[in-house]
């Protein structure tokens, strides 16, 4: 067994610019950080013979890769026909004006404030530009607009930042909730339970091959955590910050700020259950 097949996920290793199953092509973002990971990745998905392409997450305001974006669609002999964001984060969304500039597209998203054109998104809305069918799964918790896309034909999930490929994603609190962020899980749980979902195609970071394994050590990791915040709120860490210091003292101090926004999420969601 290799180490990426011993991973959370099964995670494909290096992350590239290139097709990453029969309909999901990445362009990888130049905008790499502990954040970030290995840089935004943006979606291009289509059908195999159509002409047309859905774009999802053009990412930051960076002219090169947007024009990069475009280049690719079109190496596939395809022109970009939609362009979706998982949610408004600026690594997903900044360069979303200017890319709908570029391509002629409408900009639908959750939020209201982040659409170009009438048509926003919502649970159980069916994507069909090109003869593609992609279906919208909310997953709110990381932030309050988070979606993901229910790829059924190549069995797959594009998940933006509320499953990623290495690693775990913070509950970006206030406007993230715990909760609600588990609740996604769940969802996602059952699409490969239910629906044979296999593969995870994330907003950052590797694809994943055994999306059930990784949705399941998120939702373990989730447990964990919240036992460790119990146990240092009990030993008289009261504020984020003290618990930030006690829970992820072997964590990189400058992962510390993005930890202190789940720790937040974590010490409501602990409050309002009244195990706290």
């Amino acid at each position: 067994m290799s180490d990426a097949a011993a991973l959370p996920g099964q995670p494909r290793g290096v992350v590239t610019t290139g097709p990453a199953s029969t309909r999901a092509y990445n362009v990888l973002a130049p905008n790499p950080s502990a954040m970030t990971l290995d840089g935004t990745n943006t979606w291009i998905v289509a059908e195999p013979d159509a002409d047309l392409a859905v774009v999802i997450d053009p990412g930051p305001l960076d002219e090169g890769h947007l024009r990069a974006v475009i280049a690719a669609a079109e190496k596939l002999g395809k022109r970009v026909g939609l362009t979706l964001l998982t949610h408004g984060h600026p690594d997903h969304s900044e360069g979303a004006v200017r890319f709908a500039e570029l391509t002629g597209t409408k900009v639908r998203a959750l939020d209201p404030a982040l659409r170009l054109g009438d048509e926003g998104l919502g649970a159980g809305d069916v994507i069909t530009t090109g003869g593609l069918e992609l279906r919208v799964v909310p997953t709110p918790g990381h932030t309050s607009d988070s979606l993901s896309f229910h790829l059924q034909a190549d069995r797959a999930v594009l998940t933006g930042d509320t499953v990623l490929g290495r690693g775990t994603t913070i509950v970006a609190h206030p406007d993230g909730r715990l909760g609600e962020y588990l609740d996604s899980l769940r969802r996602l749980r059952s699409l490969t339970v239910d629906d044979g979902v296999h593969t995870v195609l994330p907003g950052h970071g590797p694809v994943l091959e055994d999306a059930q394994g990784a949705v399941e050590f998120y939702l373990a990791h989730r447990a964990n955590r919240l036992a460790q915040i119990e146990t240092a709120v009990e030993a008289g860490h009261r504020t984020a910050p003290e618990v930030v210091e006690h829970v992820y003292a072997n964590v990189d101090r400058s992962l510390w700020p993005a930890a202190e926004l789940s720790v937040r999420a974590q010490l409501d969601y602990l409050r309002e259950r009244g195990l706290i």
